[in-house]
């Protein structure tokens, strides 16, 4: 079956596309993308794009939690895979931090399994760095690469020492994986659970300074430069990571790092308002303050950010409903992403649709050495159709993920994900996108 998107906008950075181009899709494949384009023999759905969207290569999110196996309560690959095509994301990688832990081929190949299962978004697995995320013995990276890992992570604990993080890029790059770390180092954080400063000191909570991250992300800035290995940096949220990152990309580090939306949009004032202690608002790295929210910015327009990623953190409703300090980190964010990163970055002209194209997209396909980012003949039919123009009001009740804990439940934007084709197939089309429908 051939498919033919006909008169919209296409943003393809990779191949220094902006404007109106034709999309034929033959099976799973992309087969031609030019102006003007026949219909050509055969069967063909003729789609005509409405006007205002615009059609980029499909979103890649490369940090993501969806908890099976072990966690089931809070999401599955089924409802986690629906949560990513309902935010326009085809293709998501998946964290470790399972349980039991994704160390061995034998998760790995479950994780896999159940993607396939399920028939939405891809699913990238992301092995342990060490046994059982315990920071002590590697994990046997070599099995996790065969068995498909994308990359390696202990992610929601640092990698614990120097020794262990130098052994785990000599071992990784081998098979040109990088290493993803969460950057904290636990003395420091201690039992901190919000920013160190003004706002968790008026409320009387533990400070987790910045300098907490800032330190691990300096050590694994110069370990990437000793290994040669790549060194990814998770959920980046500091200006002294930020310095930290461009001081080894400068010097020919094999150094990558992402932000998630919240870090860029959300400061610690949101612990006081609009609800004081509001746990949807506890994640770890913590919101900060608005020196690191500009610097964030800065990165993402300057060029050294290379992903946006939404380290989708899906929690029990019951286990957020208790004290600041008890209940866990993390937020939902696939489906709140694409309207954040209009709303915050693309019309106020911080910058281009091909730049967001390039940071939830491009990067993060070529970062994990994994199909995606492109449009060029032969690539994976992998489609994001996006309205920039269309307004969405988050409801949390109404998100497709299995847990709705999300800061974000009230606010309206503008721009949203129209429809997700992964693969040559429609998989999502949104309501809050008028005339989506034609893509179904």
């Amino acid at each position: 079956m051939k498919r033919l998107l006909k008169g919209g906008r296409v943003v393809d950075p990779a191949n220094g596309i902006d404007g109106a181009y034709d999309v034929l899709i033959d099976g799973d494949r992309i087969a031609r993308v030019e102006k003007n384009l026949p219909t050509p023999d055969g069967e063909v759905q003729v789609i005509d794009v409405p006007k205002g969207f615009v059609v980029v290569p499909g979103l890649v999110d490369m940090h993501v939690h969806l908890r099976e196996p072990g966690q089931e309560h809070k999401e599955t690959i089924a409802t986690g895979t629906r949560s990513a095509v309902a935010g326009g994301f085809t293709a998501v990688a998946c964290m470790p931090n399972t349980s039991p832990i994704n160390d061995n081929a034998g998760i790995t190949e479950f994780i896999l399994k159940k993607a396939a299962d399920a028939g939405l978004a891809r699913v990238y697995p992301i092995g342990a760095v060490s046994r059982g995320s315990n920071g002590e013995f590697l994990a046997d990276i070599a099995e996790l690469h065969a068995a498909g890992c994308a990359a390696i992570s202990d992610d929601g604990r640092p990698v614990a020492t120097a020794l262990l993080m130098r052994r785990a890029l000599e071992y990784a790059s081998m098979f040109d994986m990088p290493v993803i770390d969460h950057c904290e180092d636990p003395s420091l954080k201690a039992d901190g659970v919000a920013h160190e400063g003004f706002h968790a000191s008026a409320l009387g909570l533990p400070g987790l300074p910045g300098a907490a991250e800032t330190v691990m992300v300096q050590r694994d800035v110069t370990l990437a430069g000793l290994t040669k290995g790549r060194v990814h940096i998770a959920h980046m949220s500091t200006r002294g990571s930020l310095r930290a990152v461009q001081d080894g990309k400068a010097q020919g580090f094999n150094v990558t790092c992402e932000v998630a939306p919240h870090h860029f949009t959300l400061t610690d004032a949101s612990l006081e308002k609009p609800l004081q202690f509001d746990t949807n608002c506890k994640m770890n790295p913590p919101l900060r303050e608005q020196a690191d929210v500009d610097a964030m910015l800065r990165g993402i327009v300057d060029g050294s950010v290379d992903a946006i990623a939404t380290d989708h953190a899906p929690h029990h409703a019951d286990e957020k409903a208790v004290e600041f300090d008890r209940a866990p980190f993390g937020i939902v964010g696939l489906e709140t992403c694409v309207p954040i990163v209009f709303e915050k970055l693309v019309h106020p002209g911080h910058i281009t649709l091909a730049r967001a194209v390039e940071l939830l997209s491009v990067n993060p396909a070529r970062i994990l050495r994994r199909p995606g980012g492109s449009l060029a003949a032969g690539a994976v039919a992998d489609i994001t159709v996006l309205a920039p123009e269309a307004s969405t009001t988050i409801v949390a009740s109404r998100l497709a993920s299995k847990s709705k804990n999300t800061p974000f439940g009230g606010w309206t934007f503008r721009g949203v994900a129209a429809a997700t084709i992964v693969g040559g197939r429609t998989v999502f089309t949104n309501p809050d996108a008028p005339g989506a429908a034609v893509f179904a």
